[in-house]
């Protein structure tokens, strides 16, 4: 409650920049906001597993460390080094109001990179491609997607999920009753509750969330893909200045090996805080998008 006190609060204290206004009345790119506050504003998830996820009062994931080389690159190019840079909660809902706000500057979460987004905000080069898939009660009869018709099928309110489930169970011509989940600890809750068969999420979340969860031993995954979902750093649109910089610090991670260095250290090593390691090894998908960058979407 108190993280989200403080975020409102942020909220109505930034609000009045609006579209990123100063008293002349002329806009402001997101390096000028950034040079003349001082400070960089970066959106982070709180339970996003293994991605950008709170140990005790301190954020930390495989975006979380991806999105500090970028705020490295912007104090360099500012030629500030003393540059604050202040983590910001946001949630599925309110992240890209946030943005187009100004109340933060990037996005270091578990986003998709989707067509119908990319007309609020902008992506930058993918940075994980993840499959969809469902995580069910280890007594649940469902083995497959056509297992799924009649059940109840639980997505996290905000997401890009439901729309390619619904998409999917359409296509093969399978009936499941949807339910929307306040956030994915509380979709997957339903499931162990009963109150869902199933929960629809990016494998490597439901992974991390099954993980860390203290009933590990009550669910389980099952094997067949939704669809796949690529992930980025998001930032407003229309900043061509401000994307071309995330751009080439993504590309110069994946250049120099260093984008791979930070998977194996979230993926592939265990981490905080209780030492699971996820053994999650890159996809092929992830590195040919590694080798051949691109902001496409789906």
């Amino acid at each position: 409650m108190i993280r989200i006190f403080c975020a409102l609060l942020m909220l109505a204290l930034l609000g009045a920049w609006g579209p990123m206004v100063n008293a002349q009345g002329v806009t402001l790119s997101t390096l000028e906001k950034i040079r003349e506050y001082r400070a960089i504003y970066v959106g982070h998830r709180e339970s996003a597993v293994p991605f950008s996820y709170m140990v005790g009062d301190e954020p930390m994931g495989y975006s979380i460390d991806i999105c500090d080389r970028i705020t490295d690159a912007i104090k360099l190019a500012l030629n500030d080094p003393a540059m604050r840079v202040v983590k910001v909660p946001v949630t599925s809902s309110s992240r890209f109001l946030m943005l187009q706000a100004g109340t933060v500057d990037l996005e270091c979460g578990s986003t998709t990179n989707t067509k119908i987004r990319q007309q609020l905000v902008s992506f930058g080069l993918t940075t994980f491609v993840s499959g969809i898939k469902a995580a069910v009660r280890k007594d649940s009869p469902i083995r497959q997607i056509s297992d799924l018709d009649g059940k109840v099928v639980v997505t996290t309110s905000g997401t890009s999920t439901e729309r390619t489930v619904r998409s999917v169970l359409t296509m093969r011509k399978v009936s499941g009753l949807f339910k929307a989940g306040r956030s994915h600890g509380h979709s997957l809750g339903m499931v162990v509750s009963s109150q869902a068969d199933a929960f629809v999420i990016d494998d490597a979340l439901l992974s991390g969330m099954i993980a860390s969860s203290t009933q590990t031993d009550k669910l389980r995954i099952i094997d067949e893909n939704f669809g796949y979902e690529p992930y980025s750093v998001v930032m407003r649109r229309d900043d061509p200045e401000f994307k071309r910089l995330v751009d080439k610090t993504l590309r110069d991670l994946m250049q120099s090996g260093e984008l791979e260095r930070i998977y194996a250290k979230w993926f592939m090593s265990p981490i905080p805080p209780r030492g699971i390691n996820l053994n999650l090894p890159m996809s092929d998908l992830l590195r040919v998008l590694v080798r051949n960058p691109n902001d496409e979407g789906t």
